[in-house]
């Protein structure tokens, strides 16, 4: 099975040689994707030998960032694409425990709060108020179990990257990517992961540090990934609602 693990990563010269150092002892293929960086991100991944990478020349936010990594993996025929942050709250360790995972399932995605962990720290409020609500509001929607509709630490078989069409830029892409798995029957599993909160000061930036509009954008994103045209795809569940995996604890 050829896997590639993807990391967004946009002015992380803080954590970039430690996670890719980490990175290396689970993923033999490892693409970055540098999106924009500015605080010389770019000249130490210069330093970093055998890693595939893709520079956006100005920054394009992070689902611009994934959906370069997609692009990449359907490409270069890779049949599971692992995507992971690079602000040091997903451990590389977990890769593995997601790729055994994703056996019998199309998507896996790790979650911050479907146990605990004994290295976890406090989430924002904020934070944890609106993923709870949109957590909510999608499963109600789309028929999903699932705990954290926003953990970027996920696993992809090829099949479903390329039964989807995502195309939002920003910090709701994984919305606009759960409301088109639940179109598609894409069958879905969550595993628990730590809630590694850094840097809890840590800001979306603009208008999206106010919870009341970042949490109306969320709204928007859902709303208009019921109207995507998608790709045909003949996988997935054949009922009318996505499977409820058996989650692994």
């Amino acid at each position: 099975m050829r896997t590639l693990t993807a990391i967004p990563v946009y002015n992380e010269a803080k954590h970039v040689r430690q996670v890719l150092g980490e990175v290396r002892r689970y993923s033999p293929d490892i693409l970055v994707i540098n999106d924009g960086s500015t605080d010389g991100t770019a000249e130490l991944l210069a330093a970093e030998p055998g890693v595939h990478r893709i520079d956006h020349p100005t920054n394009r936010g992070y689902g611009a960032a994934l959906i370069s990594a997609f692009a990449y993996a359907l490409e270069h025929d890779y049949d599971v694409l692992v995507t992971m942050d690079c602000d040091g709250q997903h451990e590389p360790a977990r890769i593995p425990v997601l790729l055994e995972a994703i056996h019998d399932c199309d998507i896996v995605s790790g979650s911050r709060y479907f146990r605990d962990f004994r290295q976890d720290t406090p989430a924002p409020t904020d934070r944890r108020f609106i993923n709870a609500t949109i957590t909510r509001e999608i499963n109600a929607r789309y028929g999903f179990d699932l705990t954290d509709s926003f953990c970027g630490f996920k696993a992809y078989r090829r099949e479903a990257l390329a039964s989807l069409s995502i195309t939002e830029r920003g910090w709701g892409m994984p919305l606009q990517l759960w409301v088109q798995a639940a179109r598609q029957h894409l069958r879905v599993k969550e595993i628990g992961v730590p809630r590694l909160y850094l840097d809890p000061n840590r800001a979306f930036g603009g208008v999206m540090n106010d919870p009341e509009q970042r949490l109306a954008y969320y709204r928007g994103v859902l709303a208009s990934a019921e109207q995507d045209v998608l790709p045909v795809f003949t996988g997935g569940c054949p009922v009318p609602t996505p499977c409820e995996c058996p989650e692994m604890r």
